[in-house]
């Protein structure tokens, strides 16, 4: 492929060879030699295959956002090229931090060389391409280009922080810790006296009640298995200013629920919404933190259809959800609702978006406050279908469930 250079020096050409056919000045012809030599030379001896193998080296495929990870290029041509300009193709969500991922080297036949640049990490999955090669030769007449396809995935994952999970299991109580089940059976917590059954071991005999009903009865007690716990995240495009403080609060919580042991499900409440079912363990865990890392923002106007359908079809009884959502539309408050009157225990997680706007004028400060007091009415209407955490996302997390746990 022929360069501007070369492009120029070809019209040169041609344009002696026109003077000279104009003029009937042939002698004007041995001008061209020189440049005819020139390109002969260039073409035929400055001509590479460019048979080059790249290697992409990361650490690992997964990262915390935020984080800087450290890409090494390894190139290695199999034949003499003067002047190679190497150029990785970074993902348009991946910032360069430091280095540079484009080079000029030269390479003998055999040689290897390494570029070496560091990249800023953010939510979701990066994917390198391929590395371009472009050489000119001495003369910049000709170029050749050519793509060595090198797949990398790069994943960047939630940034994750300790917090307290302010899970609610009788009335209006918030617990730390392991959330015992409210179904009947062998345990230490007394529930209630009932009338003796067959098989009813002697020790939970109430002798008191039964010589006071002339009724042999028997005490109850609480399970003390631990509830599930689904997690359901709003990713409505309105909410985009605060998504990523979402899908971090989601995924803290859900470590916590792994470090406890609980079994937990997520959904990911999109345009077509993600429903992982409830399940425990690492490999569980590690999964939803991949379909969180994912999330984008969505034109997603069913939350509340999308919730009770799975309520209806999917959530198990009893369970706890946990709700983050910055409660922006009427479709995602209406979904609160929905999860109340089906009897669910809700603790709201929910990252103020007017806090993660600066005001640049009088204006907009007073726009944002009128704002934030609609959210205000807004959470203060929805206060008694579960527990809110109106979250100032200047802070972190663990403040604003502490100032709800009043610790």
């Amino acid at each position: 492929m022929l360069t501007e250079e070369g492009q120029e020096v070809i019209l040169a050409l041609w344009g002696i060879l026109l003077i000279a056919f104009l003029l009937l000045q042939w002698n004007a012809v041995y001008l061209t030699l020189p440049i005819l030599l020139a390109l002969f030379i260039a073409g035929a001896f400055f001509r590479p295959t460019l048979n080059v193998e790249v290697t992409r080296v990361i650490g690992h495929d997964r990262f915390m956002e935020g984080q800087e990870v450290e890409v090494t290029l390894r190139i290695k041509a199999l034949e003499r090229i003067p002047s190679l300009k190497i150029s990785d193709e970074v993902p348009e969500g991946l910032e360069v931090v430091g280095g540079t991922p484009e080079a000029v080297l030269s390479f003998k036949p055999g040689e290897e060389k390494v570029i070496k640049y560091r990249v800023g990490v953010r939510r979701g999955i990066h994917v390198f391409n391929g590395v371009r090669l472009t050489y000119r030769d001495p003369f910049s007449f000709f170029m050749i280009e050519k793509e060595v396809e090198h797949y990398t995935e790069l994943i960047g994952v939630p940034r994750i922080e300790e917090v307290q999970t302010p899970y609610s299991t009788k009335g209006t109580k918030i617990t730390i810790g392991h959330l015992p089940s409210p179904r009947v059976g062998e345990g230490v917590e007394f529930y209630a006296i009932r009338e003796y059954q067959p098989g009813d071991p002697l020790k939970i005999i109430n002798w008191k009640a039964t010589a006071r009903t002339g009724k042999v009865m028997s005490n109850e007690y609480e399970s003390e298995r631990k509830v599930d716990v689904i997690f359901i995240v709003d990713a409505a495009k309105k909410g985009e200013r605060v998504m990523d403080y979402s899908i971090r609060a989601a995924a803290s919580l859900m470590l916590n629920s792994l470090n406890e042991g609980t079994s937990f499900g997520l959904v990911l409440s999109e345009a077509v919404p993600l429903w992982v079912r409830v399940d425990y363990g690492k490999r569980h865990f590690f999964k939803c933190v991949d379909f969180l890392s994912t999330a984008r923002p969505d034109e997603n106007n069913m939350i509340a259809y999308q919730i009770e359908h799975l309520i209806r079809s999917r959530f198990p009884p009893r369970a706890q959800l946990v709700y983050v959502s910055p409660l922006m539309t009427e479709e995602s408050r209406k979904a609160l609702e929905i999860m109340s009157s089906y009897g669910y225990r809700v603790v709201v997680i929910s990252p103020n978006p007017y806090t993660a706007i600066t005001p640049e004028d009088r204006e907009e400060e007073l726009a944002l406050k009128l704002l934030s007091l609609q959210r205000k009415a807004h959470l203060k209407r929805l206060r008694g279908h579960g527990i809110i955490v109106d979250w100032d996302v200047r802070k972190p997390l663990k403040v604003a469930i502490a100032e709800v746990l009043n610790v």
